[in-house]
This record gives C-alpha cells, sequence and structure tokens, in this order.
C-alpha cells in the first residue's frame, strides 16, 4: 500500500468517525431533551457553586434560573449540532462514495466549523458561569474536543506527501 492510499484511509475512518461521534451527540439532545436542558441549566444557573461548601463569588450574580433561558442555550447547540450532523453526512458521502476529498473538504470544514462553533458555544458559556470552579471535567472534555477538531481540520486540508 502506498502512503497516499494509507493517508485516504485514514481520511475517510477519520471522518466515518467524526460524523457518527455528531450524530450520536445529536441524537442524544433530542432524545433526551429535558435532561440536556436540566444539565445546561446546572451550569447556567450555577448550581455547582451552591453545592457544599459554597462558593460565593461576585460571578455568582451572572446566574440564570430561567428553564426557558436554558432551553434556548441547549436548542442554539442542538441546531448548530444539526449542521454539523447535515453537512459531516455529505463529506463522508463525497469521500467514501463520491468523487474523493477534493468534493468532500468544503462540506468536512463545514460540519467542523459548525461543531466548533457549538464548542466555543460551551466554553464560552461555562467560562462566564464559571464552570471552571466545579465543573473542571467538563470544561476539559471541551478544550479535548476543540483539540480534536482542529487537528482533524489540519488532516483533511494540510497538502501531505
Amino acid at each position: 500500500m502506498d502512503t497516499a492510499t494509507s493517508l485516504l484511509m485514514f481520511q475517510m475512518v477519520l471522518a466515518a468517525g467524526f460524523t457518527l461521534w455528531l450524530s450520536i451527540a445529536l441524537v442524544n439532545n433530542l432524545q433526551a431533551f429535558a435532561s440536556s436542558a436540566a444539565a445546561v441549566g446546572g451550569t447556567l444557573s450555577m448550581a455547582p457553586l451552591r453545592q457544599a461548601p459554597a462558593i460565593d463569588l461576585p460571578l455568582c450574580s451572572r446566574a440564570i434560573h430561567s428553564p426557558a433561558v436554558h432551553r434556548a442555550a441547549l436548542m442554539v447547540v442542538v441546531l448548530l449540532q444539526a449542521g454539523a450532523v447535515l453537512a459531516a453526512w455529505a463529506g463522508c458521502y463525497h469521500l467514501l462514495l463520491g468523487s474523493g476529498l477534493d468534493a468532500a473538504r468544503p462540506w468536512l470544514n463545514l460540519a467542523l466549523s459548525a461543531a466548533l462553533g457549538f464548542l466555543f458555544a460551551m466554553l464560552l458559556g461555562g467560562l462566564w458561569f464559571g464552570y471552571w470552579i466545579r465543573q473542571e471535567g467538563l470544561q476539559l472534555t471541551h478544550l479535548a474536543l476543540v483539540v480534536w477538531v482542529v487537528l482533524s481540520f489540519m488532516v483533511f486540508n494540510l497538502q501531505w506527501g
């Protein structure tokens, strides 16, 4: 097997894996929308900071307790996820069954951009609502996903060999 073929295989596996991951994340948020909205609400209401021992910071004045706002915030993420999923499936089609990477690249870049959009929405929202204080694992997960998206962009867009 030559290097170009092995690189294309790697890109195919990456595209398919990313597409399936995005799809499952979207299905999970749609299927358990109320639970996901409650989780978002926990962060937006800064509930972890009120758990014993309570942490009283000036940041706590930012807390949002409205379930409607919690649902709206999740809807923004879900809409970006849906856009990412549709673009990723189109990119996978072109890469796996269609005319190759050149045709797939714009779709995959769009999917990666939408994913980066919802990840930054979560990171910036989390930063605003102080999730690094008691939800550091969630913040690290979001940061790891950003790294995955950026590295994926490089795999699909840099000229190799």
